[in-house]
């Protein structure tokens, strides 16, 4: 029965292989765990040539006798760019993608005892192979940055099982390697834990043949067989998001004998998503797509983090920004990734790797291996609904993508394709013309029609990018830059909601990343997210979060703070909330009522709330103005038409103008007796269910908000973010705190990157990762002679093969 060990410790690594080093020659190298990165690169101002250079890695293996024709395979789940792999000093397989698995059987080359695994790692920019060959706006790193296992098997093993369902069928494919298996047995069980079906075949009776070969791959083993076999459930519950249902199939090998020889469990859903001409429908239920684009990438060590992680940040795309999809811009991303977008019903789009180039036939022969690997690798994933088979944002190139499409469609029948393009009336061979609408500037509507950039007024539509580097915003910019980016993404968004004809939308992009020199502003930084490198939000965050129902979301787009407007008045302010509408308070004293603004934002479950008013009915209750005259003196201070007809209108009315510079002093510019208190109530069925108060900075104090407290080490090194804030005495974000920070840990963690950063926007992080050891950790970060401290416990679970 096959057996499975993590194989993340022990290797060693140089930056600088000699020729004998894959053969155990002598040499310098340092002792790294996996995920691993050779290079850590700087938080701004990087250096894309850094990390372009042939590395290697190699470690011993030590193997019991191989006995009852036992086999060994090696698996590594994420390695860039090209990878070499030697076995004993001897080459036994080249895989030339960054972004997909690849497993490789070592039985007839190792040894009872200890045997040498060695990687090359080429990790240059000039390789012949996706996303190779032009330009790239994203940063591509080094290392072997996901994990490695190694297993084994016996003679006969489950190679591959492909879930399909239909109704409450279960359609599974067993790709059966190696001779000697004569019975499965499978059995599913439900999300409640009870078996739904179980049923044993021999494997003779079932359709069986050699493996499908897709066109332009090389040959596989011939000794694989693909079997189909029918399982009926009963009572079987639909995976969505909200019901993220998740069902297990449990395949078991046997030989005549009743001898087990092999066992295989595989997570699915039953779902049926298909994207038509007027939209988006799962488990026949209409519903529009709100999503972000996701690069996998993290400052200093690039692409190089934990599982963990990886399940994080699906964690921070469906909870905390509250989003129906997320695609995995532009390359396929971790398993782990993809198996918490399973868990918490976070829908996925996701593409084969590639940035606009097309190469030549070797490259192009690469992307139909991409297909394949990309596919067969996620395809039991219930949270994936397309497959992304073209180039991004590429040049039509028919002959190609006839071929991708084909082969993704015979790999799996029952998931649609599309391919991103920015080209209005591009070729359309995919299912789904997905497309990149950069219309918006803010002036003109979020979206173009359907009717100018699709070509076929029947096909599926989806937009899978837009705002991003139309109107890139850093979260120190100063207050009206950071609403204008807010207010984009909800112009965007409302469009979307007030569309009848299209999928959803997928804005670029949820989190800031590193760049090439050609992209991003001056420090290499794409400051297009909606949150951080440290996945801090900015203001656009909220338009995203305030969407959804349930918790409250209230985010204020103004400090209040008279400095931040011209001429010294704070004049509109928006409110992103969930809620029913907001109250102000001034002073303590409530000015009125603001609901969401459905003139500017006619869609939109949730529209931004407008605020405008900050006198309120003062003037009439304190200053005896009728309720006409103190409608006309506050629009006559916002500017609002002619100021003469409105002077000679207000005269008339008995109101001079010396009287009404007062009355503006006292209640408008406020210049000279101190600055007010504003608090904002989020009402909800006529509760309060959120409040912000904006006052004059009295007190301010460092903030710690770490995403758990006790760490594990289950196969590979494990990694916690601390999300950094300086807030004041409210709570509230300070947006223009820079301030260096210096952070200390004693006992097993590390910080990733340097000790001493600075606040960017009011804001930092640091990610600290385990070092192998169990215990208790502190972390300790200093600001402004201030320090807080977290206390932090370590576990690590053993393996042994």
């Amino acid at each position: 029965m096959a057996k499975t060990i993590d194989l993340n410790e022990g290797w060693e690594f140089t930056a600088r292989p000699e020729s004998d080093f894959y053969q155990g020659g002598s040499q310098e190298t340092v002792l790294v765990r996996l995920p691993h990165t050779g290079t850590e690169l700087p938080w701004n101002y990087t250096d894309e040539n850094a990390y372009q250079y042939i590395s290697a890695y190699r470690r011993s293996l030590v193997l019991p006798p191989l006995s009852g024709g036992k086999r060994v395979f090696l698996r590594f789940d994420g390695v860039a760019h090209k990878a070499r792999l030697f076995v004993n000093g001897k080459l036994l397989r080249t895989h030339r993608c960054g972004y997909t698995a690849f497993t490789v059987e070592l039985t007839e080359h190792v040894r009872a005892g200890e045997n040498l695994l060695a990687l090359e790692v080429d990790s240059r920019e000039t390789l012949d192979q996706p996303p190779f060959g032009n330009v790239i706006d994203y940063l591509t790193y080094q290392g072997i940055y996901r994990g490695c296992s190694l297993f084994v098997t016996e003679a006969a093993w489950t190679a591959d099982v492909y879930v399909r369902t239909r109704g409450s069928q279960v359609l599974a494919e067993l790709v059966v390697d190696g001779p000697g298996a004569a019975l499965a047995e499978l059995s599913v069980t439900g999300p409640d834990g009870r078996e739904a079906v179980r049923k044993t075949v021999k494997l003779s009776d079932a359709r069986a043949g050699s493996l499908p070969l897709p066109a332009g791959l090389p040959a596989r083993r011939e000794a694989m067989h693909s079997y189909e076999l029918q399982l009926d459930c009963r009572e079987v519950r639909r995976w969505s998001p909200e019901y993220p249902e998740l069902y297990r199939l449990d395949v078991s090998l046997y030989r005549e004998s009743g001898e087990l020889l092999d066992q295989r469990r595989v997570r699915f859903g039953f779902r049926e998503a298909e994207f038509r001409k007027d939209g988006f429908y799962l488990n026949g239920e209409k519903r529009l797509l709100r999503g972000l684009n996701r690069h996998q990438s993290f400052p200093f060590v690039g692409y190089a983090m934990p599982d963990s992680v990886q399940r994080r940040d699906a964690e921070i795309l469906r909870y905390e920004l509250g989003l129906d999809v997320v695609r995995t811009s532009h390359y396929p991303q971790s398993q782990a990734f993809l198996d918490r977008c399973d868990e918490i019903g976070l829908l996925v789009f996701t593409e084969i790797p590639g940035w606009q180039h097309i190469g030549g036939d070797a490259w192009k022969k690469q992307v139909l291996r991409n297909v394949d690997d990309m596919v067969s690798q996620s395809r039991n994933h219930p949270s994936v609904v397309l497959w992304g088979v073209r180039i991004n944002e590429s040049m039509d190139d028919d002959e190609l993508y006839r071929r991708t499409n084909a082969l993704s469609r015979e790999m799996d029948p029952d998931r649609q394709t599309g391919g991103v393009r920015y080209l209005r009336k591009s070729s359309l061979l995919e299912d789904v013309y997905t497309y990149n609408d950069f219309s918006h500037t803010g002036k003109n509507p979020g979206l173009v029609s359907r009717e100018l950039s699709a070509p076929d007024p029947e096909c599926p539509y989806l937009v899978t990018e837009y705002n991003g580097h139309m109107f890139p915003t850093k979260s120190f910019d100063d207050e009206s830059h950071r609403l204008e980016h807010a207010l984009r993404h909800a112009r965007v968004l409302d469009a979307m909601y007030g569309a009848q004809d299209i999928s959803g939308c997928i804005g670029w992009c949820a989190f800031d990343y590193n760049t090439h020199r050609e992209f991003g502003s001056g420090d290499r930084i794409c400051y297009h997210g909606v949150m951080d490198m440290y996945r801090n939000p900015k203001l656009a965050a909220a338009v995203y979060a305030s969407q959804r129902d349930g918790e409250p979301v209230l985010e204020i787009s103004s400090s209040m703070d008279r400095g931040e407007y011209p001429g010294g008045t704070v004049d509109t302010v928006w409110a992103f909330t969930n809620a029913d509408f907001v109250r102000l308070y001034r002073n303590g004293k409530p000015v009125r009522d603001f609901y969401p603004d459905f003139r500017a934002f006619p869609n939109m479950p949730h529209p931004p709330v407008r605020i405008d008013d900050f006198i309120g009915d003062v003037l009439v209750e304190q200053e005896g103005l009728s309720p006409r005259t103190a409608e006309k003196l506050k629009a006559l201070w916002a500017g609002e038409g002619g100021a003469s007809l409105k002077s000679l209108s207000l005269l008339l009315d008995g109101i001079d103008a010396q009287r009404a510079a007062r009355l503006e002093a006292k209640y408008r510019s406020g210049w000279g007796d101190g600055s007010d208190s504003w608090r904002f109530e989020a009402l909800r069925k006529g509760e309060a269910v959120a409040v912000r108060t904006l006052e004059p900075v009295t007190r301010t104090c460092l903030e710690l908000e770490p995403e758990r407290l006790t760490l594990n080490e289950q196969g590979m090194w494990d990694a916690v973010l601390v999300r950094i804030r300086v807030c004041d005495q409210n709570g509230n974000r300070l947006w223009y705190a820079g301030d260096p920070l210096l952070m200390e840990v004693e006992g097993p963690l590390r910080c990733i990157g340097p000790r001493a950063i600075s606040l960017r926007g009011g804001a930092a992080g640091v990610w600290l990762r385990t070092t192998g050891e169990e215990g208790r950790a502190v972390l300790t970060v200093a600001w402004r002679g201030k320090q807080e401290e977290l206390d932090f416990t370590i576990q690590k679970r053993m393996e042994t093969l």
